[in-house]
């Protein structure tokens, strides 16, 4: 924990005696841009008095007399009420030391200890390439996973693979179309309701190299065939573009595999006491729970509606043992969290251990207005296009460095910019400058360090940036928020650039200052490259 978490803690406490409950809003604990105000400021006496019926100033100096907080020296109450609290130095000084021992291991948590997260993203269904919207999601989706793993959590990656249902009838048809069209036959057409996109075609190249034109007399004879070929190719594709944009899984589970298990019957029968007939389709009471309407999970012919097989679905990872299920939606899912909730709830589990992340559309600009790419997926901007205009770092960082509830607007200038208002480079150069230095540094580094010399200002605002990164993390996995973690990098690269260009760090006149200002620029460096990849970006050594 951060000796800010301490403070914080502390004055939760006592506020609490006072009568008082504060949570995380309440207590904004700031860091002084002068030195003698402290190492950390907060304003809470003056936010709280009124309601204490006290001075804000007298209050803040009860505060100050009462603190006992291992690693801050001394608290001091000013005008007109603010508190300060500053740090002693062995308590900044010694997360240097940590970092270099750990290495990457630094800020690993025990905060998710024992507990066993399922966390499913992406998704997208085998009909086409990935989009925009499926790789926001696939950015956010990964680095939660990321982040939990390195908060202690046991995390399982899931993608559930939509293969049965009209999506892949449509497919299927779609691709009897093209395969048709590439034979030669000019009657044949993709239905209104199918995929028009680059991707069917591809495979249906694919397919006419293959096998010919062997199934060209009465392709529908053959539905089920173009069904698992069309699926397989897709889902192929799909992984392939994933692995390159650094996101793989632990399990794919299919559709078509729950339906098979008989899942779903075992499922019908713990909700039968939730449902009710009418007009010969069997609804699920949703309204029970909150939702909008009662929903149809049989229709009245008998077949199942999209949400039976994910209930299942749901049951069975809730079956195999986990504590915590997260899913990672589309914004256009928003209407199906009360009622998968509800579902949830009528199987006999605590809805709470469901917790949905929805995650809002993209949209491209490029010289200040919008930009329409080209849509090689038919009706979305593929992934890859994106990737191959801005590369892989960008679209991961800008996808993750605002929250997935916010609509994003991509500005593709911004991420090829090589300069510091772009904020990947910026991170990016700040990692392979610090690199640079410790080459610079080499013949004097040994990984040893006074900490009395590390006084300056910049240094410790640096160090404070440090001691802050642990409880970054648990903060970003508590609140499932990876962008979080974008916020902390900016924070660490600008305390290490304005540290660089206001101290010397290699001086061939001061040697212990020298290798005490290398250890910290080795510390900057495993840290920030550390949380790059917390969030899927590389950091480079060279730039």
């Amino acid at each position: 924990m951060a000796i800010s978490d301490d403070i914080k803690a502390y004055l939760k406490g006592t506020f609490a005696g006072l009568g008082v409950n504060l949570n995380d809003k309440d207590l904004s604990l700031t860091i002084p841009e002068e030195k003698e105000h402290g190492d950390y400021s907060t304003n809470v006496a003056l936010r709280f008095a009124k309601k204490l019926n006290a001075n804000p100033l007298a209050l803040a100096q009860s505060l100050a007399r009462d603190v006992h907080i291992a690693g801050v020296a001394k608290a001091e109450a000013v005008k007109p009420g603010f508190l300060n609290f500053f740090v002693t130095e062995e308590e900044l000084t010694d997360v240097i030391g940590q970092v270099i021992d750990k290495g990457s291991a630094f800020g690993n948590l025990a905060y998710g200890k024992g507990k066993r997260v399922d966390i499913e993203y992406v998704s997208a269904n085998p009909t086409g390439y990935l989009h925009l919207g499926h790789a926001r999601g696939a950015a956010i989706g990964d680095s939660l996973a990321r982040i939990m793993k390195k908060a202690g959590f046991d995390v399982t990656r899931e993608y559930y693979i939509n293969d049965a249902g009209n999506q892949i009838d449509h497919m299927a048809e779609s691709l009897i179309a093209r395969y048709l069209q590439k034979l030669g036959d000019p009657t044949a057409k993709v239905p209104d309701d199918g995929y028009h996109g680059q991707d069917i075609i591809d495979i249906a190249d694919e397919l006419v190299k293959e096998v010919g034109d062997k199934y060209k007399a009465d392709p529908q004879a053959d539905l089920a065939f173009f069904k698992e070929y069309g699926t397989a190719h897709l889902m192929a594709k799909i992984k392939k573009d994933l692995k390159r944009f650094r996101v793989e899984f632990d399990v794919f589970t299919s559709e078509k595999a729950v339906r098979k298990s008989g899942r779903i019957e075992e499922a019908l029968k713990i909700l039968a006491p939730k449902t009710y007939r009418k007009d010969n389709a069997l609804f699920l009471r949703t309204t029970d729970d909150g939702d909008d309407k009662d929903r149809v999970i049989i229709k009245s012919d008998g077949s199942y509606t999209y949400f039976l097989p994910d209930i299942a679905y749901h049951w069975d990872k809730f079956s195999r043992g986990f504590d915590l299920l997260i899913d990672v939606f589309g914004a256009d899912h928003a209407g199906y969290v009360a009622r998968l909730k509800s579902a949830v709830k009528s199987l006999g589990y605590d809805p709470e251990r469901l917790q949905v992340t929805l995650v809002q559309i993209v949209r491209l600009f490029k010289g200040g207005v919008e930009y329409k790419m080209s849509k090689r997926s038919g009706n979305a901007v593929a992934m890859n296009d994106l990737i191959d205009e801005v590369g892989v770092d960008a679209v991961r960082y800008f996808f993750v460095a605002r929250d997935g509830t916010s609509h994003l607007d991509f500005n593709l200038d911004l991420a090829k910019s090589l300069s510091s208002t772009n904020p990947v480079y910026y991170a990016q150069y700040t990692h392979a400058r610090l690199n640079s230095v410790l080459e610079n540094g080499a013949k004097y580094y040994d990984g040893t360090y006074v900490p009395a010399l590390l006084t300056n200002d910049y240094e410790v605002a640096v160090i404070k940036a440090l001691k802050e990164y642990g409880s970054r993390i648990e903060e970003a996995a508590e609140t499932k928020a990876p962008y979080k973690m974008a916020l902390y990098i900016q924070t660490l690269a600008t305390a290490a650039n304005e540290w660089y260009q206001h101290c010397r760090v290699v001086n061939d006149d001061d040697i212990p200052l020298t290798k005490s200002r290398l250890a910290l620029a080795k510390a900057v460096k495993t840290v920030l490259a550390d949380s790059l990849d917390l969030i899927g970006v590389s950091a480079p050594e060279h730039m």
